[in-house]
């Protein structure tokens, strides 16, 4: 019993140095409750979130969401709750049991152009073959992202984005 303890104490002191040094290594904080870097992109686990204005389920609802895999960025801990920050700016409060740590990200949600379609390509360039055309607002599953690249599904297709495309990772990050 005593080595079960001392191991899971040496496993929960890795994830601290390990969530530490990504926030030095991205010039982010250390969330105060998990240790996990803030600002981060998660996503919404469920169809159904309500946004709150502050950090309690006293407070008013501002927004429910409704999709669920919808990216958000968490800006903020408190407790067991998320300040949180979508696509458009919106920012509110969400109880962190309605948020996954799947990264997804939206398609061009800024593209004024809703009929402009995105290229996801077979390999990372340029000139790789198109795979599919998606159209601003689409979620898509983020697998890995290096070198101005992110590999992302949508259904059962698999394929490349430029980083720049996509609003649920930051620029030049790297994601295993």
């Amino acid at each position: 019993m005593k080595a079960r303890s001392m191991l899971k104490l040496a496993l929960v002191a890795a994830f601290a140095i390990c969530g530490s040094a990504i926030a030095q290594a991205q010039d982010m904080q250390a969330g105060s409750v998990t240790g996990l870097p803030v600002p981060r992109y998660v996503s919404l686990k469920t169809d159904r979130v309500n946004l709150r204005e502050g950090p309690s389920k006293e407070h008013r609802t501002r927004w429910v969401y409704q999709r669920a895999g919808l990216p958000v960025e968490v800006t903020a801990e408190f407790e067991t709750w998320r300040r949180v920050r979508d696509a458009d700016g919106t920012e509110g409060w969400v109880l962190h049991s309605l948020l996954s740590g799947r990264r997804t990200a939206l398609i061009a949600p800024w593209s004024r152009n809703k009929a402009e379609a995105i290229p996801m390509r077979s390999a990372a360039a340029d000139e790789a073959g198109v795979v599919a055309q998606l159209q601003p607002g689409v979620v898509a599953n983020v697998a890995s992202c290096a070198s101005s690249w992110c590999r992302v599904s949508v259904g059962n297709i698999n394929g490349y984005i430029r980083q720049e495309r996509l609003w649920g990772v930051y620029p030049n990050e790297k994601v295993d």
